[in-house]
């Protein structure tokens, strides 16, 4: 029953983790019209679990992504320099996007996983009953 548990911390760490990757992605998608906006970029790391020495996931540190500012034209915002320009957003929606379905596949992908465990894991506790 122990890999059933490990299975089952594993899969559980991989649905949180895109969780919170899908909930940057939502962020980036809200703030693309927000001047000065920089897009968030995250990552994974591999940690080991103290309860049962599992390797899972987590979502690393959130990092800014450093790609230059848009540079918007509009002579009429209270925003614009002497020229008419100012900074808008550094964030792709094509990108965005792409992210958001990844996320989405992999959460669909642990939970798939989750609940596999979890059926294997029922079916020999009948077996074992018998």
């Amino acid at each position: 029953m122990g890999d059933f548990t490990n299975t089952l911390s594993v899969s559980a760490s991989g649905l949180k983790a895109q969780s919170m990757r899908l909930r940057h992605v939502s962020e980036n998608i809200a703030n693309v019209d927000t001047p000065g906006y920089h897009r968030k970029v995250t990552s994974f790391e591999e940690v080991v679990s103290q309860e049962n020495g599992a390797t899972e996931v987590q979502l690393g540190p959130v990092q800014l992504d450093q790609k230059d500012l848009a540079r918007i034209y509009d002579p009429n915002s209270p925003l614009a320099d002497d020229n008419g320009y100012y900074d808008g957003s550094n964030v792709d929606l094509v990108v965005e996007i792409a992210d958001a379905r990844e996320a989405q596949r992999s959460y669909e992908a642990n939970l798939k996983m989750f609940d596999q465990t979890r059926q294997m894991s029922a079916a020999l506790l009948d077996l074992l009953r018998r």
